[in-house]
């Protein structure tokens, strides 16, 4: 779980940035729907990630249109970057409550929920944001982020196929279809998958190492060891790379290495006692008995005939 958060954390602050571009331009056409102007100042400050004081803007922006979602939306996805997830939550519902035709805020909302562990509410507010804007990417690439939290393998796939028909520059789409597919096991597509994404971006060091993980789990180690190695040519300190890169080798090395030549178990030496040596010491015994039966018998008839009166 602790990947699917660094990457909707890492989504958060790039839906901000999305945000604020549409607002952007609906000031532009609409400028006196921002009174004061508090709506741009505080994206400007998001934008350079002063998020407190882009909340205060946004908090003014509130108080001089109330009735307007961006406010809140904007105020939200602000939260959410600095992690405050239920003041963003409660903002994205304040935005629903005003506009529930507009699909913003079930997305935002659906993407806090995500990063809150809440797989089934997120799904039900992406299902509502798709179904308002089916045109949107970014719906469903958040939607594929819950149901990979809900294990929804073959769903997520799909999510992020359409994603990506939709929006083909998006990294992270191809890397969590990647992800998926590796849990169905679809390791030639998840190959092609980070295939991609080190074609588009050769300095990221992180899909030549997934790649490279892949590979380990096809047995194909000679490709996992030189995905590893290219990997720490563009980030030579990983200690993690570096641990992967040892055990595909010692995995390669095992399989190739020669069987081992079977060693004669060497014959036990036969024990004192042996049927054979029983036979031996039993007929030695009866000699033995034999013998001095004899010379008992012959010492008695001495002395018997030693007495005898002639």
């Amino acid at each position: 779980m602790n990947t699917l958060n660094k990457q909707t954390i890492t989504l958060a602050i790039a839906a901000f940035l999305w945000i604020a571009q549409t607002e952007n331009t609906s000031a532009k056409r609409a400028p006196a729907a921002d009174a004061g102007g508090h709506n741009k100042r505080g994206i400007e400050l998001a934008e350079q990630k002063q998020y407190d004081a882009a909340v205060a803007e946004f908090t003014k922006a509130i108080q001089a249109s109330p009735k307007d979602p961006r406010g809140y939306n904007n105020r939200g996805t602000a939260y959410r970057a600095s992690g405050k997830l239920a003041e963003a939550a409660g903002d994205f519902s304040k935005a629903i409550e005003i506009a529930p035709k507009d699909y913003i805020g079930y997305m935002e909302r659906g993407e806090t929920e995500v990063m809150q562990n809440q797989f089934d509410a997120a799904l039900a507010d992406l299902d509502k944001a798709v179904q308002l804007k089916p045109d949107e990417a970014v719906s469903y690439k958040f939607r594929g982020f819950a149901e990979i939290g809900l294990t929804q393998w073959d769903r997520a796939v799909a999510d992020f196929t359409t994603a990506i028909e939709k929006n083909p520059n998006d990294p992270q789409s191809y890397d969590r279809r990647a992800w998926a597919n590796r849990n169905l096991k679809n390791y030639d597509a998840a190959i092609a998958d980070y295939t991609a994404m080190i074609e588009k971006n050769p300095p990221d060091a992180e899909p030549l190492v997934k790649r490279g993980a892949t590979y380990v789990s096809m047995t194909q180690y000679e490709k996992a060891i030189a995905d590893y190695e290219a990997a720490l040519k563009l980030k030579p300190d990983d200690y993690d790379t570096v641990q992967r890169l040892q055990y595909a080798q010692g995995m390669l090395a095992a399989r190739n290495a020669p069987p081992p030549t079977a060693t004669p178990i060497p014959k036990e030496a036969p024990g004192l006692i042996t049927p054979l040596n029983i036979g031996i010491a039993i007929a030695v015994l009866v000699i033995i008995a034999v013998v001095a039966r004899l010379v008992t018998r012959g010492k008695s008839e001495g002395e018997a005939s030693s007495g005898r009166i002639r």
